[in-house]
């Protein structure tokens, strides 16, 4: 057991890394094969016993049974039967032991993640809003409702919240992380191949909360490439065509939609001055009109 746990230690602490799902994955399977492989044994040894053991009418002779004091622990003189008690506690305490030791290690491979097995890394700012998810690149450019990473890429997300509790979470990714305002917390996230997967708030946020949905999808490195230039050259362009008349991004903003306006407001008050919340609030009115 020890050399099954410290193997499993080695694979994902090697060139071959694995995302959090598959380690959480193999976790599962290790502790559902061994319990299994404990329950057969165990139930089987007792069904034996209670056939062995069972009333057949004979009566033993007492007279020759000297039986043990009160606090004495058994010597085992009748056919080694404490022998077999302080040998199944003995394994028992292997296997508790190889368990822990197994699934802390991995556990802090899922709290540090993979290092230099991935070549690439990027950070992503999750923001958490009634009733939508904003997600912030390091280009500061943002998407709402959908992010849109390459694969095979450790991605750092941290997560915060503009107004109420939330949780962001991706359940075929096994990721799940408070989103509090005025803090942050972290987690990461790496898959090896494209595809898209369910985004959800998994803490009670208000009426609309059963809708804050929303969408991962991972691109090949080319593709993603491709993307993010189209996706935010569209944006640098209209925050270009609005940066001689700021003040009035407000109204303009306000006519595609109440919405909008909502939207404006919310992020008016995390940057009063307008700032970079002008780029970010053109790319949202993309999302609340759509």
């Amino acid at each position: 057991m020890l050399y099954s746990a410290l193997l499993s230690l080695m694979q994902v602490t090697s060139n071959d890394w694995s995302a959090q799902s598959e380690v959480f994955e193999q976790i599962f399977f290790v502790f559902l094969t061994l319990g299994t492989l404990v329950g057969v044994v165990v139930v089987s040894y007792t069904l034996y016993n209670v056939w062995k053991y069972r009333d057949t009418g004979d009566r033993p002779d007492d007279s020759t049974f000297d039986a043990p004091s009160l606090g004495e622990l058994p010597t085992g003189q009748q056919s080694g039967k404490g022998k077999k008690l302080f040998l199944s506690f003995g394994l028992s305490a292997v296997v508790v032991i190889s368990l822990v030791v197994y699934s802390y290690g991995l556990l802090l491979y899922v709290e540090q993640g993979p290092t230099e097995e991935v070549e690439t890394e990027m950070e992503v700012e999750v923001v958490g809003h009634q009733y939508f998810w904003e997600f912030i690149y390091p280009n500061g450019e943002s998407t709402s409702d959908e992010l849109v990473v390459p694969a095979d890429t450790r991605v750092e997300l941290k997560v915060t919240s503009n107004d109420v509790w939330h949780n962001f979470g991706a359940p075929d990714l096994r990721i799940k992380s408070d989103a509090i305002p005025g803090e942050y917390s972290h987690t990461w996230f790496a898959v090896k191949e494209p595809g898209e997967y369910l985004i959800n708030c998994y803490e009670l946020c208000g009426a609309g909360h059963s809708n804050m949905k929303g969408t991962l999808t991972v691109m090949e490195e080319n593709e993603y490439r491709s993307w993010h230039a189209e996706e935010f050259s569209s944006v640098e362009q209209s925050v270009d065509e609005q940066e001689d008349d700021r003040n009035d991004a407000p109204a303009n903003i306000a006519r595609r939609g109440p919405g909008v306006t909502v939207a404006w407001a919310s992020f008016h008050r995390r940057h009063p001055s307008g700032g970079g919340s002008l780029r970010r609030i053109t790319r949202m009115s993309g999302f609340c009109t759509r």
